[in-house]
């Protein structure tokens, strides 16, 4: 069900230094997702996202909140989105709010960057490559699996791995900064050395400059829940396992993390990614501080 809410605040400052995704602030101009991946951290008790699966919330005082909020900055950081939830869902097609957002981005010279599973995305060429001119725009595609039809499994609301890296190639060309965050790699079904090769293999096709990954995956309360639910659905017999290996813990490790790093790594040097993103550095925001009235 899609419902309208009005936020409070909408541009949280990332705590500490993002050394991963070069983040100053964090956007969501959504709360729930659509793309209902099987394994979304979003639905842990921890978010307060009551009907995660169900409910998808559009902040529609967003983009005026945001003007507000960016006027007032007095440091200009990268905007990320993306996090929470896929800022590119198909509500988004009708909605427009991403790309109205990216429009006060562009207006008030932030640099951003983009995290998704969806190549709606090219539809905002346009302002990507106006604010990658004026600062620094970045567009990064999840990317867990080179199996399309194992895609659509475990992310089936989104676009198939090869759409994302079709984009994600039509955005390189364009001159955009573009990428993959091979996150999360999940235990028994996607942690093969065949897979992380392939991805890295396709994402250097595809041109991207830089793959982010993780090696496991989270599990957590509800998430834990639902993950555990689709597996029985989806791959029987595999859920056992899982308990076997993870029992209640977090942090749910791939079976030879340590060997599907090596070989991220030495796929990346052979095709020469990069295994971290160039980032924007945060600077003063000059024009904010010119409009401030003095004290006396």
């Amino acid at each position: 069900m899609i419902k309208e809410i009005q936020a409070k605040t909408l541009l949280a400052r990332v705590k500490g230094s993002d050394d991963c995704f070069g983040l100053y602030y964090n956007l969501n101009l959504y709360r729930g997702c659509q793309h209902q991946c099987i394994y979304c951290d979003s639905r842990s008790e921890c978010y307060q996202i009551e009907d995660f699966d169900h409910d998808v919330l559009i902040k529609v005082n967003a983009i005026e909140l945001l003007r507000r909020e960016l006027a007032g900055k007095r440091v200009i950081g990268t905007i990320g989105t993306g996090s929470m939830n896929d800022p590119y869902m198909p509500l988004e097609a009708e909605v427009r709010l991403t790309r109205r957002a990216l429009e006060a981005i562009a207006a008030f010279g932030f640099p951003v960057h983009i995290i998704t599973k969806s190549d709606l995305v090219l539809r905002d060429i346009d302002l990507l490559e106006e604010i990658g001119r004026k600062t620094y725009a970045a567009v990064t595609f999840t990317v867990t699996t080179a199996d399309d039809p194992l895609s659509k499994r475990l992310e089936p609301g989104a676009p198939v791995s090869s759409r994302r890296l079709a984009a994600l190639q039509t955005l390189s060309q364009h001159g955009i900064l573009t990428g993959v965050t091979l996150m999360p790699v999940l235990p028994f079904i996607e942690d093969t050395e065949d897979n992380i090769h392939a991805i890295v293999s396709l994402a250097h096709t595809a041109g991207a400059k830089y793959i982010l990954p993780a090696f496991g995956m989270t599990l957590r309360d509800r998430q834990r829940l639902y993950y555990y639910k689709k597996l029985d659905v989806l791959f029987p017999g595999l859920r056992p396992r899982y308990e076997q290996a993870f029992g209640e813990r977090y942090s749910a490790p791939a079976r030879n993390a340590r060997r599907l790093g090596q070989i991220y790594y030495e796929s990346c040097t052979n095709f020469g990614i990069a295994t971290k993103m160039p980032v924007f550095t945060p600077k003063r925001n000059f024009h904010e501080e010119k409009n401030q009235l003095p004290l006396f």
